[in-house]
């Protein structure tokens, strides 16, 4: 696909009877190895990358996979800078497997360009990677990548803030990490929403209220009280009354949390009264706050598909199973592992109801996705 040998992708030749390796006639002396890998950087970032950017931005980004102390500038990190923002509103219009390819280039480019950038362009490259590495990792989340992929990913967005002092985006990698958690390790999730929240550095109040409202979930999982639960999402509001910025468009660049709106607080704080065993009052959150107007399709269904559990918790199977089925189709478009694992987790909470039209059509339709 990229017209290179094997050999330059990474792939090991097989080790011949006699113990040595055998060589393909497409690989190149050793002490050409690291020119053969940037070569190959600039042709992968633009296969991934040509969608999204004009020709003299091609052009600079292959010249500084070749010559970084020349190429790599102000100018390279605007491009790549746009190019990430782009991609991000790519994973929002057609799902994380469309975006993933892009990510991926612009990370290698970032990694590659940076070690022989000089400081300030360094330093810019690696505060632009950190931002690229979570948000990647948010992609390998959602796409139902291994649990490995989402963490490799996470640890390079921290070492990435440690190296250039952003601790800010330090503690919001730590928030992603315990959101990236879903319902697997509870007390873990918890470590990490308070660590994001007191650890040494200030979050902007956006991604505060979410760290916070992330925290509150972690103690409804873990079996904390009422009052102590509404106390923390009581403080989260409160956070989110501190923002000054406008909620922007989507994009990976601007003020971290940019994009954490009033409603998005209250799905996740329905969300969080859902693992609190309070169902019906998870509906109403829900129902009340997540709409087609307020979220993007994916983020709608992402939604949904929980709303669809808590009316099935609250003894409404029926009207479960019509919004289930009303959002199953943006969810398997999209791909989105988040959404569609939510929504046989409803199913689940559903069998006892398996007779219903509406609830044997999902299990039918959920059926036939899986055996896709």
């Amino acid at each position: 696909m990229f017209g290179v040998p094997l050999e330059q992708l990474g792939f090991v030749p097989p080790v011949s009877a006699a113990g040595r390796r055998a060589t393909s006639p497409g690989l190149k002396p050793s002490l050409e190895d690291d020119v053969l890998r940037r070569a190959f950087m600039g042709s992968a970032l633009a296969a991934a990358a040509a969608p999204l950017l004009d020709l003299a931005a091609l052009d600079h980004l292959i010249a500084a996979a070749r010559d970084a102390r020349r190429y790599a500038d102000h100018e390279l990190v605007g491009h790549l800078r746009d190019t990430l923002n782009e991609t991000a509103r790519t994973d929002v219009l057609m799902g994380a497997h469309r975006a993933l390819p892009a990510a991926l280039g612009i990370l290698t480019a970032i990694n590659t360009t940076a070690r022989d950038a000089k400081p300030d362009v360094r330093r810019q490259l690696l505060t632009l990677g950190s931002r690229a590495a979570e948000f990647t990792g948010w992609l390998h989340r959602d796409a139902g990548s291994p649990e490995q992929a989402i963490v490799y990913w996470h640890g390079q967005a921290k070492e990435w803030a440690t190296f250039t002092g952003d601790g800010a985006m330090h503690a919001y990698v730590l928030m992603r990490q315990a959101q990236a958690l879903g319902r697997s390790d509870p007390a873990r999730m918890l470590d990490l929403a308070r660590a994001a929240i007191s650890g040494p550095w200030t979050l902007p109040p956006r991604p505060h209220a979410e760290a916070l409202q992330q925290e509150a979930r972690g103690m409804a999982m873990t079996g904390a009280g009422t009052d102590e639960i509404e106390r923390v999402l009581d403080q989260a509001h409160a956070a989110l009354d501190r923002a000054t910025e406008p909620v922007a468009p989507t994009a990976c660049t601007g003020p971290l949390g940019d994009g954490y709106t009033r409603e998005r607080l209250m799905a996740q704080s329905g969300i969080c009264l859902r693992e609190a065993g309070r169902p019906t009052e998870a509906v109403m959150a829900l129902q009340d706050y997540v709409t087609p107007e307020a979220f993007a399709p994916r983020d709608y269904a992402h939604y949904s598909a929980f709303l669809a559990g808590a009316l099935a918790e609250a003894g409404e199977p029926d009207e479960a199973a019509t919004v289930a089925l009303s959002v199953l189709d943006v969810a398997s478009a999209a791909r989105s592992g988040q959404a569609i694992g939510e929504l046989y987790r409803s199913a689940q909470a559903l069998f006892p109801y398996r007779e219903r039209p509406a609830v044997r059509e999902l299990h039918e339709r959920l059926l036939l996705l899986s055996a896709g």
